[in-house]
């Protein structure tokens, strides 16, 4: 069975703050008209957060893994205007744009280990926060009291402060490591729907957009530097280690790997806000007025002026919508429940100063987004 609309599509044509490929959006409309017809003028009960099981011929038309072609409008025109925008990166999933505004609404969070396997998520990232510390060189002392009478050298050379290749070095290594999980968790729920023959319930798609998204972060980045050998065999290493745990932690509690992964992102938010401080407080000068490159200006989509500071501020705004939307799935049940984010997600502002979605909050995220698509659909049956 197909869904009602894309779980990627849907969520980013929702009319909300965060916006996505504008060369697309004509196609999507179509589909989003055709599936709420299909799906919201049936007599079935609206979606609550728990999937039900459907056969191929239910009357609840498409599922939440995207529309069948059958299901598309006649001859959809496919509005691809390269004149507007040429698309150069190395991407191709959806992913979101920030406003100015946006980017600045983020906040450091922390949740608070509820449960035992909460408590054990945690300690392993503690644990692996110092490995990543230890082995890219990461520190971060308080400044001591004379510190505006010290030079920048004095403080870097006392190991207060971190220079520009310094800061690179655990970027690079934080950004190889950190799309792993998203990669992993999809290919696992992949494995699980055709073994069990059915429906995913729209996870696959997020959990790949934030690997897809991570790897960006790291081909961004690596426009500034060129890793050595020797690092790339401390970052093979490091992934062959992680990629294997990660796998097998996943296969006994996928609950425990998401909240895993929301704790691993607040600590990204963490390093990325103290790297826009160091930025805005002129410690790192030679990246103050760093023109952004030229990839990261087409993925954000960043005016032709940006410059690597909103390159930073956009790469932060992206790990707290993973540190939102893991900690979130990490509340859900992973057998039953549908992903809240296959239709929408919500805004930055509430994914920038909310760490997540307890379970009854994401059930009341699913009935209001198919409450949208169902005024959506009215619409166009009245027009």
């Amino acid at each position: 069975m197909h869904a009602p609309l894309s779980p990627v599509a849907v969520g980013r044509m929702m009319p909300m703050s965060m916006r996505t490929l504008p060369c697309r959006r004509t196609l999507l409309r179509s589909c989003v008209a055709t599936s709420a017809k299909r799906t919201f003028v049936s007599s079935s009960p609206r979606m609550a957060l728990t999937a039900k099981r459907t056969d191929e011929k239910s009357p609840l038309g498409p599922g939440s893994e995207g529309p069948h072609i059958k299901d598309l409008p006649p001859k959809a025109p496919v509005a691809v205007n390269v004149a507007d925008h040429n698309i150069k990166g190395d991407w191709v999933l959806f992913h979101p744009v920030y406003t100015p505004e946006e980017l600045r609404s983020v906040e450091v969070l922390h949740r608070e280990a509820k449960t035992f396997s909460d408590k054990i998520a945690y300690n392993f990232v503690r644990l692996a926060r110092w490995g990543f510390d230890l082995v890219s060189g990461y520190k971060h002392k308080p400044l001591p009291p004379n510190a505006a009478q010290m030079t920048l050298d004095d403080l870097r050379r006392d190991g207060y402060l971190m220079d520009e290749n310094q800061w690179l070095r655990r970027i690079l290594f934080l950004e190889s490591i950190a799309a792993v999980p998203g990669m992993v968790a999809a290919a696992l729920r992949h494995l699980r729907s055709l073994r069990l023959m059915r429906r995913d319930c729209g996870w696959i798609h997020t959990l790949l957009e934030e690997a897809e998204n991570e790897r960006m972060h790291l081909m961004t980045f690596m426009t500034l530097k060129n890793p050595s050998i020797l690092f790339r065999a401390m970052v093979i290493a490091a992934q062959g280690v992680f990629y294997n745990a990660f796998f097998l932690c996943y296969m006994i509690s996928p609950s425990t790997c998401h909240r895993f992964v929301g704790h691993l992102e607040e600590e990204a938010v963490i390093t990325y806000t103290r790297c826009i401080q160091e930025i805005e407080n002129g410690h790192l000068p030679i990246w103050a007025n760093l023109p952004a490159p030229e990839i990261a200006k087409d993925y954000w989509r960043l005016g032709p002026d940006a410059k690597f500071l909103d390159v930073i501020y956009a790469v932060r705004s992206d790990e707290s919508t993973h540190r939102f939307v893991n900690h979130s799935l990490a509340s859900l049940k992973y057998d039953t429940d549908v992903n809240p984010f296959a239709l929408r997600e919500p805004g930055m502002t509430t994914k920038g100063s909310k760490i997540c979605f307890e379970r009854d909050e994401a059930e009341k995220f699913v009935q209001e987004s198919h409450h949208m698509l169902e005024e959506a659909g009215q619409k166009v049956t009245q027009q």
